[in-house]
């Protein structure tokens, strides 16, 4: 397995000409971000090529009383609805003239909105006075192939509004979705900083369901390498550590991330939502202990396995030489009983030859050595 980074073009219109980062890592590739020629002014976008993608706009806009979902044609529509005291728009899709337009009507710093556009980044929380920044990144398994994903999150906070900027579909949300509809709890009646909690401890909690499955795919290939292994759980394992890698990479950032919350001076967070940060910070801590043990127990399946292997090219290679070992007595005896001798030119020429019962008495010494043979290593302990 190697790595090689490649730039691959991605615009050839005019403006500042966009590029790709590319992480060529055999099997597999992974997208890393999109980068710039270098002296391309800060918090510039690609300009968008090809037709618009589907995006679509989620307003959701409550107080302890009423709670209004619409969906928005434009980003301008936030004005037009002014039920409610506490705004959160849910931007679904990656259509960059409409992620623009929306970052300008609600006046996101341009260096934020340039983080939402280009993917790929780790997840972190910057503070530009009028608006706390903040990046995850949610996790799924795919089932068929069995791998890691992951989908950056960008979350923009202010005093009264809250913006999510997903890369594809949001489900991740939809219990806090629910939450709101029912109006039970506090959900309702905090500030948009604690809706922004609910946000990302919903995205910390899917990672248990990945490392469940994981779990579970150490535990069957734990039980296979003890009764057959095969090259087959060799490649489970590489992939298995390639999960918890990825893992790993999105977890640490993301306590780092959650930890800023917790400490940060902004008036965005409130005194009361920190104490929920803690809890989140708790279950990132369980996930990064989780992944840790999971990474030693893949080394020690991939050292039990190739012992596993060893041992049973050492059993093998015992029954060979045992048959060879016992085969070199015979194969001597069996040669020199197969020289051409003359018993009538001299007396010393074998007289065995023209014994009556000579041919039964050669297989007899045969046999006599291979059951001492094998008799010796029994009692040797060597079979």
């Amino acid at each position: 397995m190697y790595a090689n980074l490649v730039y691959k073009r991605r615009s050839v219109n005019p403006g500042p000409p966009s590029y790709t980062l590319w992480m060529e890592i055999k099997p597999f590739r992974k997208l890393l971000r999109r980068v710039y020629r270098p002296g391309t002014a800060p918090g510039t976008l690609p300009t968008p090529t090809g037709p618009p993608r589907p995006t679509r706009l989620r307003l959701t806009r409550f107080d302890a009383e009423a709670l209004l979902e619409v969906d928005l044609l434009t980003p301008e529509g936030i004005d037009q609805c002014n039920e409610g005291r506490l705004t959160w728009l849910d931007v679904e899709g990656q259509d960059i003239a409409t992620i623009e337009a929306v970052g300008r009507h609600i006046g996101v710093h341009p260096l934020a909105l340039e983080d939402v556009v280009n993917l790929g980044q780790r997840p972190k929380v910057d503070d530009y006075d009028e608006c706390l920044f903040i990046v995850l990144d949610r996790v799924r398994l795919d089932a068929e192939a069995l791998s890691v994903e992951t989908e950056q999150i960008s979350i923009v906070l202010q005093d009264d509004l809250l913006v999510t900027f997903c890369e594809s579909g949001n489900e991740i949300f939809e219990p806090v979705r629910v939450r709101l509809r029912s109006g039970k709890g506090r959900i309702r009646t905090s500030g948009t900083d604690y809706v922004a909690y609910a946000l990302i401890d919903s995205v910390v909690d899917h990672y248990f369901p990945v490392l469940d499955t994981i779990d579970d795919q150490i535990a069957q290939l734990e039980d296979g390498i003890d009764e057959s292994p095969s090259s087959a759980d060799r490649v489970a394992l590489h992939r298995i550590r390639r999960n918890l890698i990825l893992l790993r990479r999105s977890v640490w950032p993301l306590r780092e991330m959650v930890a800023r919350l917790q400490h940060s001076e902004s008036e965005l967070i409130q005194e009361s939502t920190t104490v929920f940060l803690r809890d989140v910070a708790d279950h990132l801590a369980l996930i990064a202990d989780m992944i840790e043990a999971y990474r030693e127990m893949v080394s020690g399946l991939m050292e039990l396995h190739l012992s596993a292997i060893s041992n049973r090219m050492n059993e093998v290679m015992k029954v060979l030489t045992i048959i060879a070992t016992i085969f070199i007595p015979l194969s001597f005896i069996a040669g020199v009983y197969g020289m051409n001798f003359d018993t009538q030119a001299s007396r010393f020429n074998m007289p065995e030859l023209s014994w009556t019962w000579g041919y039964p008495a050669a297989l007899g010494l045969m046999a006599l050595v291979a059951v001492g043979l094998l008799a010796y290593f029994k009692k040797r302990r060597w079979i």
